[in-house]
């Protein structure tokens, strides 16, 4: 009885980038097959379920209009979880996610340069007019505002109706703007 002896196949040169020379012996003869391991992400099915909704509210990324939901389609558009992308960026998963539903309503300049970094989109994209001042550097802009009326610090706090403390504060940089001041005092007035 002649039972043909089956192949065995090892890989005896790896090529990179997934790609590897597998060879068996044969018959007396030496083959050569070329393996390609495919790798690609996969989507907990409830995620899944959730970008599919979430993508139906909006034909595109151009019908955005708030930066939590730019950043909830870019991140379903890549497949990522939120503490994927909060590690990409170097920040808290809470942070991620606060800034995601809206939750904090600003991030510092680098957060936004590594976000829009990961997300392969203009970085203005991630700016609204508040983050823009903020990025833009909040303590310069005040100094240029302020330096248009030629006042020094007291006068223009007294004439704008903003604590000296804050407003020393705030040029110094030693305290970041909040939405509500800015709103108050400079939304209208500084343009980024």
């Amino acid at each position: 009885m002649n039972q043909k002896v089956r192949c065995k196949w090892h890989i005896s040169h790896p090529l990179g980038d997934g790609m590897y020379i597998m060879t068996c012996r044969e018959d007396g003869k030496l083959r050569h097959a070329l393996l390609y391991i495919h790798t690609f992400r996969l989507m907990a099915p409830r995620k899944l379920l959730e970008a599919q909704l979430f993508n139906k509210q909006y034909g595109s990324y151009d019908d955005i209009d708030n930066i939590p939901d730019r950043l909830r389609f870019c991140r379903h558009r890549l497949g990522l979880m939120q503490k994927e992308v909060a590690r990409m960026a170097g920040i808290s998963r809470n942070t991620y996610i606060n800034l995601e539903t809206g939750n904090l309503n600003s991030f510092n300049k680098t957060t936004a340069d590594k976000l829009a970094t990961i997300f392969e989109i203009p970085v203005c994209d991630l700016l609204d007019g508040y983050n823009r001042f903020l990025c833009d550097g909040q303590a310069r802009q005040i100094q240029e505002y302020r330096a248009t009326f030629g006042l020094g610090q007291k006068p223009f706090a007294r004439q704008m109706g903003i604590p000296i403390r804050s407003l020393q504060d705030w040029e110094s940089g030693r305290k970041v703007v909040s939405l509500k001041s800015w709103e108050k005092y400079f939304k209208d007035r500084i343009s980024t």
